[in-house]
């Protein structure tokens, strides 16, 4: 299973990015899909998933900031608005199935004061 990213970039703080994560490589539907973002020096962090089912679960960080969608069978996206300097992190797409997880190669997230 391979992951690609889309999106990320810079913006300044109060802006909005939208990242894209597309799965390839399975048939099957994966069970959950979502981000995880690194800032330095920092631990790799949950931002939000949604399952196959379709829940959904975010950060306290970015609740009401952050819209995580699953647009198609192994797509999913994070639209981000209202973006702080703390958003700044690099993002990584994952997806699990069964008992395994796959990353993406992340994308990074910068935004500016």
């Amino acid at each position: 299973v391979r992951l690609e990213e889309f999106g990320g970039g810079w913006v300044q703080a109060g802006g909005s990015l939208r990242l894209s994560c597309a799965a390839s490589g399975s048939i099957f539907s994966m069970n959950a899909m979502g981000w995880y973002r690194q800032a330095p020096g920092k631990q790799r962090e949950l931002v939000a998933g949604v399952t196959s089912g379709g829940s959904k679960n975010y950060a306290d960080s970015v609740k009401g900031r952050f819209t995580i969608s699953r647009d198609a069978q192994n797509t999913v996206s994070l639209q981000m608005s209202s973006l702080k300097p703390e958003d700044t992190a690099e993002y990584f797409c994952f997806a699990r199935y069964a008992s395994t997880d796959y990353w993406g190669q992340g994308t990074q997230v910068t935004v500016s004061s």
